[in-house]
């Protein structure tokens, strides 16, 4: 990889990192849930929004997934806060869980993130 392509690479982890920190309160997750999500330790979760710590690999496509859950949500409750941390929390019966328990897991959090997509473009 050039010199360029991983100083890219590594710019566009460190925007991520702190977009999907945002998202994260947003979404009403703690550090900790929000470690579990994307697969870091929680410690990582610090730095991620300060900018000390790049996302890549596994993590980066997580929180990608997480970040666009979140803009999803975010366009259906027209930016209402309140709305988004309770549709988190409570029970879905499309999805027979709780979103917020639901994202824990890679395969949770894509069914959320393509529950999500459906929900906001419906055919």
């Amino acid at each position: 990889m050039r010199k360029t392509e991983a100083s890219a690479e590594m710019e566009s982890g460190t925007v991520l990192g702190k977009a999907v920190f945002r998202a994260s309160q947003a979404l009403g997750l703690t550090g900790a849930e929000l470690a579990t999500v994307i697969g870091v330790s929680p410690a990582s979760i610090s730095r991620l929004n300060d900018g000390n710590y790049t996302l890549r690999g596994k993590p980066f496509e997580l929180a990608a997934c997480l970040v666009r859950v979140f803009r999803s949500l975010d366009a259906i409750v027209h930016g209402d806060g309140k709305s988004m941390k309770a549709w988190m929390i409570s029970r879905n019966t499309h999805l027979n869980a709780v979103p917020k328990d639901e994202v824990k897991s890679a395969q949770g959090l894509v069914r959320v993130m393509n529950y999500l997509d459906a929900a906001r473009a419906p055919l």
